[in-house]
């Protein structure tokens, strides 16, 4: 894993930005993996000023997102549909029909699940993942256990996971229960993957990640086997790696 140390959100959501948008100026076809929760918001906001400045340009970009809230549909406003456009899909120059999102709103979801994974093959892959970090370690909502699935799949979220997302909602019992998911098989499948955390809070699960240790009880270990990982943290998040 490659780690970059930085002082603070600010610069890591520069600097995150400024990854994903040399792979799009690279590749102006490039297929990005995405994420959402609160740590890549700060990077959304910079590519959003990069494009509206002319200077990075989405016109032939694919997006698959990582997962989606079950029992929500596209429009509430703590779906992660709704998370997208609010901060970069309506605000950059993307194509639309180039946007890939789960959605539990279907007739069969195990269906669903494999044609996912089949349009992110048809696609070539995912070249770029990006990947926040729950404090339990889960990436995209792949919760800690004994075992972990591979592909695309519907997955009961954790008690640690509903509290640490109540803060989006007006209770606790308000947060979903359940939520789609691209699996750990599928993520380990992208091209390169970047990894962000922000704060006090993601210190264990990121020491944790880094340690050379692997285990399913912290679902981030496993990207220790991926060939291409980048790793930004912020002094808080990185205050445990020695």
């Amino acid at each position: 894993m490659n780690l970059i140390i930085v002082e603070d959100y600010q610069e890591l959501s520069l600097k995150a930005a400024e990854m994903v948008a040399s792979e799009i100026s690279q590749n102006p076809q490039v297929v990005l993996g995405l994420a959402t929760g609160s740590t890549p918001e700060g990077m959304y906001a910079e590519l959003v000023k990069m494009n509206r400045h002319g200077q990075l340009d989405f016109s032939r970009v694919s997006t698959f997102n990582l997962d989606e809230y079950a029992g929500l549909d596209a429009e509430h406003e703590q779906s992660y549909h709704h998370y997208m456009y609010k901060h970069l899909f309506s605000h950059v120059n993307i194509n639309h029909l180039q946007i890939n999102m789960p959605t539990c709103e279907v007739s069969d979801l195990d269906h669903f699940c494999r044609e996912y994974d089949q349009r992110i093959a048809a696609a070539g892959g995912i070249d770029l993942q990006v990947l926040g970090i729950g404090g339990n370690g889960h990436i995209g909502f792949n919760e800690p256990d004994h075992q972990l699935r591979v592909q695309t799949h519907l997955v009961d979220l954790t008690v640690e996971t509903i509290t640490a997302n109540s803060r989006f909602f007006s209770s606790t019992e308000e947060v979903p229960k359940q939520a789609i998911t691209m699996g750990l098989g599928s993520i380990m499948l992208a091209k390169k993957i970047l990894l962000l955390a922000a704060g006090k809070n993601k210190a264990e699960a990121i020491a944790g990640s880094l340690s050379g240790l692997i285990t399913t009880a912290l679902p981030a270990s496993l990207l220790q086997l991926h060939r291409d990982v980048t790793v930004i943290a912020d002094r808080e998040a990185a205050c445990l790696i020695t």
